[in-house]
């Protein structure tokens, strides 16, 4: 713990650097740029642009014999108009942090240490297209954490995709709609069917859309229209089921209006699997430096997230430190405030010692990594292909 002590003017400064420079999902250059400088200045080999993606990398250090591979993720993408209020400055902080703490007692560890840069978690699935180009291949274990308004561990996620659905009809005058077919009209329908059969959807799935595009004039049959359709469920098979229905629907709108739908869905973000084994440990650790931890209400409402993805593939970690109260709400110009506050970064450098402590024990604990294994085995679902959902 005392290493990362050592290291706080450099985590801190790379926080401060990050909020600084909020940029948005794939344009994070600046931010990927302050975390591999200090990865390199710390004797990481470094790996750019993996998965294709121009901001993102990975930083591998070896330890002394051989043995698993444990990743810390950063995640360091803005959210349009409120900047990092979502605080990604310090998750990148945190990883890095415990990375090159770690890195310094890694002689008398077994395995590989690796810090993986993943770009536009809010708006792109970074994670995802880094699972399907390979970037997590020989990875054994992913951690990460997540500011917050509380203390938490264990908390799962939602599947969750995108809908962009659009109609093309025919313009005409509107004193002769007869003569047009009206896309507006095909996509009302289809909002409003869709809203009549939510009854019908699995428990915890929800839709919300927006209209983007609904006509130009009030006097002409809209020949084009478009929305936004937001899909979350409980599971892959669960969200799978709701686009069907909402297949069906476009279809049976289709036949009734004449007007031909342009359907088609954002990548998938899977439901979250977090591994209990991982996380009493880093419960243990955060308590140890004074903190209380909480399990998570099993009633609550949660979001998605595409650690969900790596969640499937690997036993992964999500754990939540707390910056702020519970006044202050995520995805808002208040927590981007909170996330650079002193507080914030003080509970950031105990997450970076929880986190540490956490991957060293993976690293040197036979039994542990037995534990783990068990119960990802047992508990998450084996999807035909959890790299690709589409």
């Amino acid at each position: 713990m005392q290493d990362v002590e050592n290291l706080r003017d450099e985590i801190l400064g790379l926080s401060r650097n990050i909020h600084e420079n909020p940029e948005l999902a794939f344009k994070e250059y600046k931010s990927a740029g302050f975390i591999k400088a200090l990865l390199q200045k710390h004797g990481f080999t470094l790996e750019d642009k993996i998965g294709g993606l121009d901001t993102a990398f990975k930083g591998t250090f070896p330890g002394g014999k051989a043995g698993p591979t444990v990743a810390l993720l950063a995640e360091y993408d803005a959210l349009p108009e409120v900047g990092h209020g979502c605080g990604h400055n310090l998750i990148s902080a945190v990883s890095l942090g415990a990375a090159i703490a770690l890195s310094k007692n890694m002689k008398e560890i077994g395995g590989t240490l690796a810090l993986i840069g993943t770009p536009a978690e809010e708006r792109g699935g970074g994670k995802i297209i880094l699972l399907e180009k390979g970037a997590f291949e020989g990875i054994n274990y992913a951690l990460m954490t997540h500011p917050s308004t509380t203390n938490m561990v264990n908390r799962g996620g939602l599947a969750t995709t995108g809908v962009h659905l659009a109609f093309k009809g025919r313009a005409a005058h509107s004193a002769s709609p007869e003569n047009g077919i009206n896309a507006l009209q095909a996509l009302i329908q289809t909002l409003n069917l869709l809203d009549a059969v939510r009854v019908q959807m699995p428990l915890k799935a929800t839709t919300n859309a927006i209209i983007t595009d609904g006509g130009t004039a009030s006097n002409i049959i809209p020949e084009y229209a478009r929305c936004e359709i937001s899909v979350r469920a409980a599971t892959i098979a669960d969200l799978k089921k709701v686009l069907d229905m909402i297949k069906k629907i476009v279809s049976s709108v289709e036949s009734l209006t004449g007007a031909e739908a342009d359907y088609s869905t954002t990548l998938i973000y899977a439901e979250r699997y977090s591994n209990l084994s991982i996380d009493r440990v880093f419960k243990k650790h955060l308590e140890s430096l004074g903190e209380t931890v909480q399990y998570p209400d099993p009633a609550a409402k949660v979001g998605s997230s595409d650690i969900g993805n790596v969640s499937l593939v690997m036993p992964a970690i999500h754990a939540y430190f707390k910056i702020t109260d519970n006044r202050v709400n995520a995805h808002s110009k208040d927590f981007a405030a909170a996330a650079i506050t002193d507080y914030a970064h003080e509970m950031t450098l105990k997450a970076a010692k929880a986190l540490a402590c956490t991957a060293y024990e993976i690293f040197t604990d036979g039994s542990l990594r037995g534990e783990i294994k068990k119960e990802f085995d047992e508990k998450v679902p084996r999807y035909k292909d959890v790299r690709n959902f589409q």
